[in-house]
């Protein structure tokens, strides 16, 4: 079923409020409200607010909201894939890393991909110049520029 009303627009910026001491609200530029966040610090105290998250936990998460506005514009300098052999919309994304660089901080670098869910595909490329460079792929363009 196809809705007759218009889709909503959220106007960017989003920002992240503290309403009160146990809420964050998340507005648009029109102030618009996109999210509340419910909080409660005192949760040990009382057993109706066991279920509810931190403050910290809730600015973060509503940290994390507010930027959706910033992932999902075009952003200046980033543009789409264009055509011919090494740019096919179905090819990943590539990164070159410094192999030194890449021993030195494995384990950190592992255990952000895994926290991320971001696949580190070796493609088996490597790259002589000014030091040794291995290639990785990445699906996604976000999941390229973390690295």
């Amino acid at each position: 079923m196809e809705s007759s009303q218009p889709s909503r627009h959220f106007k960017p910026p989003w920002t992240l409020i503290r309403e009160n001491s146990e809420c964050y609200v998340v507005r648009d530029a029109n102030g618009v409200t996109v999210a509340w966040l419910f909080c409660r610090d005192d949760s040990q105290r009382y057993s109706f607010g066991a279920s509810k998250l931190t403050s910290d936990e809730a600015r973060r998460i509503g940290k994390a909201i507010s930027r959706i506005p910033e992932f999902m514009s075009q952003r200046q300098g980033f543009y789409p894939r264009g055509g011919g052999p090494r740019f096919r919309a179905d090819r990943p994304y590539h990164v070159a890393l410094g192999d030194m660089y890449i021993r030195e901080h494995w384990a950190e670098i592992d255990a952000v991909c895994r926290v991320n869910s971001l696949p580190l595909n070796a493609t088996g490329e490597t790259i002589q110049n000014d030091g040794v460079w291995k290639v990785y792929e990445f699906t996604w363009q976000m999941d390229a520029i973390l690295f």
